[in-house]
This record gives structure tokens, sequence and C-alpha cells, in this order.
């Protein structure tokens, strides 16, 4: 079977999640929490078979993968394809702030319009492209093999809608958990989701034991 199995993951917690701040392609680090997640994710991957990992090159992503890299001896490489979805005007803003400075825009942003894009930054329908386009690229180099990647909330949502066939302007009912592990199938016909938002690995105390 021409397949590549994919382990999907979105970077560790940062402040700006935590604060609605919308992050799009600034550079922003992870939070202690976030560290703390990116170990138990690394932990929880260190005895998969993973032929290569690639990662989106802001920061929190990099920082993610290499944890998972300490873990499974594989070096990230880093793909430009799995930054964030590109906010414009909107980065370094919280959802209140939107709302009070453009809530005309704010209204087609939460609306999900696909053709929509923040002044500066990238529409749906753009985001879609790129993300599908990197995804199937770097899949078709490991086809036989399991391959990580790891971006963005905007990245993961493309994902799961590409595996499940939902339009980019229905409304989301899954979970984009930071450290989640998601897991796909990409064949040349396209994605299929095999499991969403696994979190087991965060709330398994026998992870937080350490030796000596």
């Amino acid at each position: 079977m021409h397949a590549t199995r994919i382990i999907a993951v979105r970077h560790g917690e940062t402040a700006w999640n935590v604060d609605t701040r919308i992050q799009g392609q600034l550079d922003i680090g992870l939070n202690a929490k976030g560290h703390w997640q990116v170990q138990r994710l690394a932990k929880s991957l260190a005895h998969e078979p993973i032929s290569a990992i690639y990662t989106s090159h802001l920061r929190r992503a990099v920082d993610t993968a290499h944890a998972i890299s300490k873990a499974t001896g594989r070096t990230p490489q880093t793909h430009t394809g799995l930054r964030e979805r590109g906010f414009g005007v909107f980065e370094g803003k919280t959802f209140a702030e939107l709302e009070a400075t453009w809530p005309e825009q704010s209204r087609l942003w939460r609306q999900r319009d696909p053709l929509w894009a923040p002044e500066g930054g990238e529409s749906l329908t753009a985001l879609r492209e790129r993300v599908t386009h990197a995804a199937s690229e770097l899949a078709a180099q490991h086809v036989g093999q399991q391959i990580v990647l790891v971006a963005h909330g905007g990245v993961m949502d493309v994902l799961y809608r590409a595996a499940t066939g939902q339009e980019l302007q229905a409304p989301r009912t899954w979970d984009l958990g930071n450290a989640a592990i998601n897991r796909l199938l990409w064949t040349p016909r396209g994605f299929t989701l095999v499991g969403w938002s696994d979190t087991r690995h965060l709330e398994d105390d026998t992870l937080d034991e350490i030796s000596a």
C-alpha cells in the first residue's frame, strides 16, 4: 500500500494561547506549561517508529520538535509550509480587541469566510492550499514510513478537514489541543483520519517519574 503514517502535533502552550491573543506568524515561545507538555509528548513518542520530523520554522513549533528529537534521535527539518496562518493586522491582538477595533472583519473571521483575509494575512483557501501541498509533499517522500509534522492550530484544523471532508466554512467541533497527538494516513488519493486529539500522555502521572 502506498501510504505514509503521519503524527501531526500542535506546539505546546504559549502565554498568548492563554491570553487568547492571535499569534499568527509572530515568533512566540512556549510558556512553562508548554515546556512541560512537550516533554510529556516526547516521552510518549520515544518508542514510535519515526523516520523523519518536520516542523514549522516558528520557535514554539521548533522547541516542540526538538523535544521529540531528543526522545527519538531524529533531527527536525523546518518547512515554511507548516507555519501558522498569516493573520496580518490581527496578529498580537486579543479576541476582545479584535471585536472592538474591527467588528465587521471579526465577523467575517468568525463566520469562516473562505475567501476573506485580514489585511496583510492569508485567506482560509490560501492556507488550505499551502498546508495540504506541504503535508502531501513531505508524506510522499516517506511512503511506507511514519513521520511527525509539528505545526499550529490552523494547520491542524486544515489537516482534520482534509482527512474528513469537512468544508472550510463548517463550524469546528473537534479539539486542537496543545501537544495533542493526531494520527493521519496519507496516500496519493489524499488524507484519512486514524485518530485525533489523544492527550493521554498529558494525564498519565507515571510519565512524571524521573530516575535519579
